[in-house]
């Protein structure tokens, strides 16, 4: 077993909410001087560079998960993390066709660059990705799950897009692996402010929308770094583990 500093919120130039810092290079590097082993790239609602921070990491010691971060309809925001690319594709496929037809209007949101692995740019993504998709929470945990991914609600007590403010419920039917909480927070106080969850495991991420917000405070134990052996640690499986060596 292995101690894995990880960051499981991370965006890139695509969600027009990032700064144009976050490209592919500049992210490898910032995680590997903050002793970060191991993120997932989670746009808004898309996925266009994931395999571009993929690529930018080959060869160093950082492990980069596909993922997607996603706005169900009742605006929750849910982390949707995959073990291949794959099945990351696919999840986008129906995330598409889930999209409102709307097109993003950069001078009020921001640029949704996709780029390659030096950080070059290719093209602009015209549709607005900072919205809700069609799906419902339910539809999210079930899709995903359908592909091999697990979805964790990020954010969860921050006031907006935040599952719990924003239905102040977590259904059983969901079969939630994990809850995130945000840098602003630790388990104590987010328990103390929602009991609910002192009933899941939790993990802290930085949402990183800038280089400097990079967090590593969530510590698994794992044998390798993969989406099967942090779903086992999130059940405390055979000696796996999570905790949050929290800075709050």
């Amino acid at each position: 077993m292995k101690q894995f500093r990880a960051d499981l919120h991370v965006h890139t130039v695509l969600s027009p909410c990032a700064e144009v810092e976050m490209i592919p290079p500049l992210i490898v590097q910032q995680a590997l001087e903050q002793k970060i082993d191991l993120i997932a790239i989670t746009d808004h609602n898309a996925s266009a560079n994931v395999e571009a921070v993929q690529k930018a990491a080959r060869g160093t010691s950082l492990t980069v998960l596909p993922g997607m971060e996603v706005q169900s309809r009742e605006d929750v925001h849910l982390l949707t993390i995959f073990e291949t690319t794959d099945a990351l594709n696919a999840w986008q496929k129906e995330v598409d066709a889930a999209l409102p037809d709307k097109q993003n209007n950069s001078s009020l949101f921001g640029e949704q660059f996709v780029v390659d692995e030096t950080g070059e740019f290719i093209r602009n993504e015209p549709r607005l990705l900072l919205t809700s998709t069609h799906f419902s929470i339910d539809d999210i945990f079930e899709r995903v799950s359908t592909l091999g991914g697990i979805v964790i609600p990020a954010h969860v007590e921050r006031m907006t897009y935040g599952l719990l403010p924003t239905l102040g419920l977590i259904s059983e039917q969901w079969n939630v692996p994990a809850l995130e909480i945000t840098r602003r927070t630790n388990p104590e106080k987010a328990g103390e402010s929602f009991p609910a969850l002192r009933q899941y495991p939790l993990i802290q991420s930085g949402d990183v929308h800038r280089l400097d917000e990079f967090l590593g405070t969530t510590v698994f134990t794992l044998l390798s770094p993969t989406l099967l052996e942090i779903s086992m640690a999130l059940k405390k499986i055979d000696g796996r583990d999570v905790c949050i060596n929290s800075l709050s």
